[in-house]
């Protein structure tokens, strides 16, 4: 297997986390990850289609960042997302962004709708995601089709340097370094939204956590904020494509 496949394997693989997550629905969202400075991997989409959920290495193709084909035959039968500008930009916009993913789950998109921002409501419970609500998800608020580089240069404005950003009334962007990165911060935004549904739902007041408490919700490191919690959502999938 070379370089190449296993990347493809990887995207594929997150796809796959998104979507038995619930962050995906049928055919719609996708995953990238930077190959060099002109293209990317990124999932696209055939007559063959099963939807996200079944996502194979194969269905991850190589694409410039025009849209073409980044190597004879990639985009044989397959077509490049509409929405693709969505990972150009963002990866354009910093060069630490090697992996973008673009997810519509619904408690993110219900939670912006009913004005309920994203906030550190809670602390241990999820402590990576309690550090990226502090910084802020903050919002782009046009709940449109992200298809040219204009309405994706807005989207990465609005994201104003946060690795995470709503789109309202469609879902959201999330960048990082790894592809595992970027689906786990989905995943914990996810989380939030979930939970401060419930809370409201259960006619319970959000307030942000005691300050004090930040300097005893250390960063517990990789081996567990990220290698065990990956290695935990790929076992979750069970027998999926390989």
């Amino acid at each position: 297997m070379t370089r190449l496949d296993e990347q493809r394997a990887l995207v594929a693989l997150g796809c796959r986390v998104a979507a038995a997550r619930g962050l995906v629905d049928g055919v719609l969202g996708h995953l990238s990850l930077r190959v060099d400075h002109e293209r990317l991997l990124v999932r696209c989409r055939s007559d063959t289609d099963s939807g996200v959920a079944f996502t194979r290495p194969t269905d991850v193709r190589l694409v410039r960042f025009d849209g073409t084909a980044g190597a004879p035959g990639e985009l044989d039968g397959y077509r490049v997302p509409n929405e693709l500008p969505i990972h150009v930009e963002t990866l354009l916009s910093n060069p630490a962004h090697r992996a973008v993913a673009h997810l519509h789950p619904p408690a993110v998109v219900a939670a912006d709708l009913a004005g309920i921002a994203i906030r550190p409501i809670y602390g241990a419970y999820d402590i990576p995601g309690a550090w990226l609500a502090r910084g802020g998800v903050p919002v782009y608020e046009r709940a449109v089709l992200i298809r040219n580089a204009r309405l994706g240069k807005d989207m990465v404005a609005a994201m104003s340097g946060r690795p995470v950003v709503v789109l309202r009334g469609h879902g959201i962007t999330s960048a990082a370094g790894t592809i595992e990165q970027a689906v786990l911060q989905a995943i914990s935004v996810d989380a939030l939204a979930r939970m401060s549904l419930r809370v409201r739902a259960a006619g319970g007041t959000l307030r942000d956590i005691d300050e004090r408490d930040w300097d005893d919700l250390p960063d517990l490191g990789s081996g567990l904020n990220s290698e065990a919690a990956w290695r935990h959502e790929v076992a979750r999938l069970g027998d999926q494509p390989d």
